[in-house]
């Protein structure tokens, strides 16, 4: 069960946090919906028993706490294909993970290391060549594809 990130074919739905009780239960940090909709994850490593609240979860594979804390940190995939197809305009954050970024005038500006969620919308989290790094409001992306990311010039640091 690989705690990297996933490539490009697989998408993240959700991260175990820890364990939860004694019994074998793990917390998720969720991050896509319908996590309750698939029962296989990581390859059919791990079989979805139950979920409560959306966010507590027991796999079939584990029996007991220690089992369950050692899943901490482990991301929960799906194929990409198991998904629904996406609509115009939306995207899953693994299609903008590692994608060279580009402001409007042409300038490179660096590689998308993160998607973020505060509340108000996604941000995007870009890391120059310096390594220092800088977000951006997905509403300050006019467009994407597989090779880059354009971001508005006006919000490059």
């Amino acid at each position: 069960m690989d705690r990297d990130t996933p490539d490009r074919d697989t998408i993240v739905l959700a991260v175990v946090t820890g364990a939860h009780g004694i019994a074998g239960e793990v917390r998720l940090k969720v991050f896509g919906e319908d996590v309750g909709a698939h029962r296989a994850f990581n390859g059919g490593a791990l079989t979805l028993a139950k979920l409560r609240d959306g966010t507590i979860a027991r796999f079939a594979e584990v029996t007991d706490r220690n089992a369950a804390e050692a899943l901490r940190g482990t991301y929960l995939t799906v194929p990409r294909d198991a998904l629904p197809p996406l609509e115009d305009g939306e995207y899953y954050h693994a299609d903008l993970l590692g994608l060279a970024a580009v402001s409007t005038d042409g300038e490179a500006v660096g590689t998308v290391v993160a998607v973020e969620n505060f509340g108000a919308g996604d941000v995007v989290e870009i890391r120059r060549d310096t390594g220092r790094t800088f977000m951006v409001p997905i509403h300050a992306v006019p467009e994407w594809d597989r090779e880059r990311l354009v971001v508005d010039a006006a919000f490059v640091e």
